[in-house]
């Protein structure tokens, strides 16, 4: 820590270009004969500057005025200087200049944070998660206008209040209907990359103290919808003339036996598929959400719709191997499908891969290590909240011991017979 280097401000004026009797007032830091200056868009006549004082001559009101604004900033760089000692920081007379005119890290926005987290992250960050945080971003520049009345606030301004206040302003947002918008979930996803850019802020040294430390997030649990394997077969079993229901009809159950999400369907080429360790056709490919590695055998469901759309699988081929639309647009069709079949479930095309988790692999007694491994997720955990026992395995477990207790029955009165014959 520095304390024993020479500090001094001074305060004096300089003749601006162009004809003017007034000279502008400025102020140097020098530490170390190392000095910086900043206008301090003051003015004053030549004549009233007392240059070894440093202030203005006279005891007129404009006088007492400058020299009292005088008085403040040159406390204020003391203060400057004694917050940098404090921190432990390198003291110069830029750092002491940037402290006070508020540009070093000590002093970012809120808005400095959302700028320097959208620069830093764009490379890292896939851009459907890089939307989710321009909503997230949205709706914290709306709350600041709003609810504040102000365009921007320093991060070290930001408290456990702002968070509640926040929180609050999210569950009460209306759409043009009156309705509320978000769900206690969809405000805890706002909450939750709000956290994260605010833990960047903290790693950042730009505050010291995080205000969401003693906030809990508090998602609801909710069971994730899947079809049955009655309503899989209703939905393999229904054909279309119509060309775009049929399409995003063969997506949907191809994604049902692969597991893939929707951008991993639409994305999957030739050049993906290749033989595995047992001679038959695997997908080898890398999820877009999370990047890892994934190894899926083509089961002969999956293979059948492969071969609708392509005579011939073409090899190391980059084009896409199945005819998909936009999310949105098969999210619309998968809706008219649910209601031909007589689904009365919200089906979305992110349905296919719990239904893959739960009906097509754990239901078949696919142990879930496995199951992980072929959804791609680096946690067991993180299966379990896709895949759930149904409880059609529940009652096939339950059958199965109890026939293990009736055999364990049956032996020991076996016994007992032969016991009481010798």
């Amino acid at each position: 820590m520095q304390t024993n280097s020479t500090f001094s401000i001074l305060f004096f004026t300089r003749k601006p270009r162009g004809k003017t009797k007034n000279h502008s007032v400025y102020v140097r830091i020098t530490i170390n004969g190392k000095c910086s200056e900043i206008s301090l868009k003051r003015s004053v006549s030549l004549n009233t500057w007392d240059s070894h004082k440093g202030r203005v001559r006279g005891n007129n009101e404009s006088a007492r005025v400058l020299n009292s604004y005088l008085d403040q900033v040159y406390n204020k760089f003391l203060d400057s200087h004694k917050q940098l000692i404090e921190e432990g920081r390198i003291i110069s007379s830029s750092a002491i200049k940037a402290r006070y005119m508020g540009e070093d890290d000590i002093n970012k926005s809120l808005k400095d944070l959302i700028e320097y987290h959208n620069t830093k992250m764009k490379s890292i960050l896939k851009p459907g998660t890089m939307k989710n945080y321009s909503t997230t971003e949205r709706y914290l520049k709306k709350f600041l206008k709003q609810k504040l009345k102000i365009n921007d606030i320093y991060l070290k301004q930001l408290s456990y209040r702002f968070i509640v206040d926040f929180e609050q302003y999210l569950r009460t947002v209306k759409n043009k209907k009156n309705a509320c918008m978000l769900s206690n979930n969809g405000v805890m996803k706002h909450l939750e990359r709000f956290k994260k850019m605010m833990n960047l802020a903290y790693k950042l040294e730009w505050i010291i103290r995080n205000p969401f430390k003693q906030f809990q997030l508090k998602f609801e649990k909710f069971d994730r919808e899947y079809l049955s394997d009655r309503e899989l077969k209703l939905i393999e079993n229904t054909h279309y003339k119509n060309g775009r229901l049929e399409r995003i009809k063969d997506c949907f159950v191809f994604s049902c036996y692969t597991g893939l999400s929707y951008t991993d369907v639409k994305q999957l080429a030739g050049n993906k598929i290749s033989r595995g360790i047992d001679n038959r056709l695997w997908i080898f490919t890398k999820r877009e959400k999370t990047n890892e590695t994934v190894k899926i055998p083509i089961l002969p469901k999956a293979m059948d719709i492969l071969n609708k759309y392509n005579d011939v699988l073409p090899s190391n081929s980059k084009a896409a191997l199945l005819p998909l639309c936009s999310n949105q647009k098969a999210n619309s069709y998968l809706k008219e499908i649910a209601k031909d079949c007589g689904i009365n479930k919200n089906m979305t095309f992110h349905m296919a891969r719990h239904t893959f988790a739960t009906t097509v692999m754990l239901s078949n007694g696919v142990p879930i290590e496995t199951v992980s491994k072929l959804l791609g997720h680096t946690k067991l955990s993180t299966t379990q909240i896709y895949a759930r026992v149904i409880e059609s395995k529940i009652s096939e477990d339950i059958g199965n011991l109890l026939q293990r207790f009736e055999n364990k029955t049956n032996q020991k009165e076996t016994q007992q017979n032969q016991s009481i014959i010798f």
